[in-house]
């Protein structure tokens, strides 16, 4: 995000939500699976501007699983375009974008925004970026394709996730073997 619009960053986990309340938070991103219940946590903050989606965190589809669309992305970069409009009335903010571990969904959400706010950062750099906000990001690479084409990335940004998941996995071998237990063995075969 630009400075002027969003001062600080955060993505994180329904786990790590009442952490979340006593820093501010102007702007919240929810994505969460269909039938998981609105997270408590939010009653106890402050007023802020909250958005709320629904699908599954897969990359095949599964039967009764709600794949990521290419409207969920649009409803992303919707939800980016209202941000950017409400710098207008106000100095700084400070954006969360949660999903369930804060690993995947939230993380594809974030890059997403990151790309949008900023067209003129290199895919590398966004993702770098994204790493040093949430160190365990494992983007969806569904929503990652559906951003990179709604940008008009001209497919640097998948390109330069397969490179991030490569760092990951250097990272942390462990991951490799998580993703795939998860269903997720086609973005690790992605890592470059």
């Amino acid at each position: 995000m630009k400075p002027s619009a969003i001062s600080l960053l955060t993505v994180c986990g329904i786990s790590e939500l009442p952490e979340q309340r006593a820093r501010s938070v102007s702007h919240v991103l929810s994505i969460l699976d269909p039938e998981h219940p609105d997270p408590e946590a939010f009653e106890a903050y402050d007023p802020h501007h909250r958005t709320i989606l629904r699908f599954n965190d897969i990359i095949d589809p599964r039967p009764n699983m709600l794949m990521p669309e290419p409207a969920h992305v649009e409803a992303v970069l919707r939800f980016g375009d209202d941000l950017a409009q409400s710098s207008v009335t106000r100095v700084e903010g400070h954006l969360l974008v949660h999903c369930h571990m804060g690993i995947s969904r939230s993380t594809a959400a974030m890059v997403t925004l990151m790309a949008q706010a900023n067209p003129g950062e290199s895919e590398d750099s966004l993702l770098e970026r994204l790493a040093e906000i949430r160190p365990q990001a494992w983007p969806n690479s569904v929503m990652i394709q559906f951003a990179d084409d709604l940008l008009s990335r001209g497919g640097r940004l998948t390109a330069a996730l397969r490179r991030h998941y490569g760092r990951q996995v250097r990272r942390d071998p462990k991951t490799a073997q998580w993703m795939r237990e998860l269903g997720r063995g086609r973005e690790v075969d992605m890592a470059a």
